[in-house]
């Protein structure tokens, strides 16, 4: 059985490194199933809303999501707003998904347990 994505660490992604295929991005979002595929600029990513109770508790977790990020070396965009946090992962080197990308996003999953009340939108 492979180790969960949450288990797994990042790997160092070149410019020209392989995107996820449709069949390999199916597989590994059933293990995040919270998670939307949306496309900007022409460019696949993960998504996901975080509800929070107050501003306080959006930015508590903004910031175990950026130190995740830093511990992994991947970065995500984040939006802080009050009572929301607006996450998206993707790789910037290669303009789309690589499994870096699902691999942040179980991460992301498992500071929900570190977060007072938050809710998935």
């Amino acid at each position: 059985m492979e180790e969960s994505l949450a288990r797994q660490s990042c790997t160092a992604c070149r410019r020209g490194a392989p995107r996820v295929s449709e069949e390999e991005e199916r597989a590994l979002s059933a293990e995040i199933p919270a998670w939307k595929t949306v496309e900007i600029d022409g460019i696949r990513r993960l998504r996901r809303d975080f509800a929070f109770p107050d501003f306080a508790q959006a930015l508590a977790f903004t910031d175990r999501v950026g130190a995740l990020a830093e511990r992994e070396g991947h970065h995500p965009a984040l939006v802080t707003e009050w009572g929301r946090v607006g996450v998206e992962w993707w790789t910037h080197k290669i303009g789309g998904l690589h499994r870096n990308d699902f691999i942040m996003a179980a991460k992301t999953e498992e500071l929900l347990g570190a977060a007072e009340g938050p809710q998935a939108r």
